[in-house]
């Protein structure tokens, strides 16, 4: 079987871990065939370093290009709608990295038409394909834990650098946006989809959170609360815990596990630890995304969850007392 050939919206700092390296990684499974950027040198500098055969100019050609059957949208978070919406359009699969659009709104649009066609749209939150979140995940539902009672996730990353995009209001940045998705994320899986309380953001002079700090309810009456920061007193901080009523657990890097990981559960039983897979989360998500294009297998991120973890974003966002993020003009 021929490779899934894979193109590449814009030179991105991600895409080398995101896919470059994994498609290497796959046994001829995924191949990244070209790149684009709105600056052809760039575009052509990128694929020269990263051993793409093919450099375009503009993100308009890869999207047309006939020999790309799949289209990684690591674009600014206000472009990912737009070019997503694109390459649909255009009869490609999608990858696009998280979050999946700018708004729940726009998600929503996209979500649409993309369960109107027959092509595979999938956001990119690669830590759900690994054997720790699928660990994780288990061992609450099993009931070992004793009922839920408390959920709570943090993401705190020191990103500060002069016109990081991340910053930038009109692209959609954002603490939330970059970083804190995924303890939102985690905490959908782990508890339910949950009602906001409050939220306290830390904002830049341009009004872009820096860094945010929300609680939340679930169904089941289960509180929750999320912390992430890319600037703040919170250098690094990746984790996760949970509580019920005959135990608990605590996830040391729930989120990129192939970097070292913990996972430790306290019950009336005892303490144990346990550690999974150091395989790359990045390689099991390219994996899924070949197993949904050539045998229509299900996704945990598909477009229902993509639209489901926006929703959350924007009510972190109003409860803060900001608007949610709006796509690029």
């Amino acid at each position: 079987m021929q490779p899934l050939r894979f193109g590449i919206l814009g030179a991105a700092s991600i895409a080398p871990s995101a896919l470059i390296k994994p498609a290497r990684r796959s046994g001829g499974a995924a191949a990244v065939v070209a790149v684009a950027a709105r600056d052809p040198e760039r575009a052509q500098a990128f694929a020269a370093a990263q051993g793409i055969p093919r450099a375009l100019g503009s993100y308009e050609a890869l999207v047309a290009d006939p020999e790309v059957d799949v289209v990684y949208n690591p674009l600014p978070n206000g472009l990912h709608g737009r070019w997503t919406l694109a390459a649909l359009a255009a009869g490609k699969h999608v990858l696009c990295e998280k979050p999946f659009a700018a708004n729940a709104e726009e998600a929503a649009e996209v979500a649409a038409v993309a369960d109107a066609s027959d092509r595979v749209v999938m956001e990119a939150f690669h830590y759900r394909y690994h054997p720790l979140t699928t660990r994780v995940a288990a061992i609450v539902e099993s009931g070992e834990l004793g009922t839920l009672t408390e959920v709570t996730s943090s993401f705190s990353a020191p990103i500060w650098k002069p016109g990081d995009i991340r910053y930038d209001p009109q692209l959609a940045g954002g603490a939330v946006m970059d970083v804190g998705c995924y303890p939102i994320s985690l905490l959908r899986l782990l508890g339910g989809e949950p009602t906001t309380d409050d939220a306290t953001a830390l904002l830049t002079r341009r009004g872009v959170d820096r860094a945010m700090r929300a609680r939340f309810t679930f169904p089941s009456g289960a509180t929750g609360a999320m912390h992430c920061s890319m600037f703040s007193r919170s250098f690094v901080d990746i984790r996760a815990g949970v509580r019920g009523t005959d135990g608990r657990l605590a996830v040391l890097n729930p989120f990129v596990p192939q970097l070292g990981h913990r996972l430790a559960v306290r019950t009336t039983e005892g303490r144990r630890v346990e550690h999974l897979s150091r395989r790359p989360s990045y390689d099991f998500q390219l994996d899924a995304f070949v197993a949904a294009v050539r045998d229509g297998s299900a996704v945990p991120t598909g477009t229902g969850d993509a639209v489901a973890n926006m929703a959350v974003i924007d009510d972190v966002y109003r409860a803060a007392g900001m608007d949610p993020r709006r796509p690029t003009l």
